[in-house]
């Protein structure tokens, strides 16, 4: 079977280092969470409640691991609710 662009992008993060997602799977990105299914022997997705705890978790591994801290979201309000945990986190 042909690779999709979520296997491509899935790969690439694993050839980046990547082991860890953080993220609340959604209808827009199910093509990503099959690929993470699939993959799953090389990366892990660790499901979270909300979008801004993927957010700090990625953050938190990042800081603390010294390896590249992933977050996942769906489009639409869950990129925005990424993003206002990262501002929240600047300005404190």
């Amino acid at each position: 079977m042909a690779k999709t662009v979520a296997d491509l992008l899935i790969e690439r993060l694993i050839d980046w280092g990547v082991d860890t997602i953080f993220g609340l799977p959604g209808d827009g990105i199910n093509g990503l969470c099959e690929s993470l299914r699939t993959h799953q022997d090389q990366i892990r997705l660790i499901q979270v409640r909300h979008e801004e705890a993927a957010a700090l978790a990625a953050c938190g591994y990042a800081k603390h691991s010294g390896r590249l801290g992933v977050c996942l979201a769906t489009s639409g309000p869950g990129g925005i609710h990424l993003l206002s945990r990262r501002s929240s986190r600047e300005s404190a």
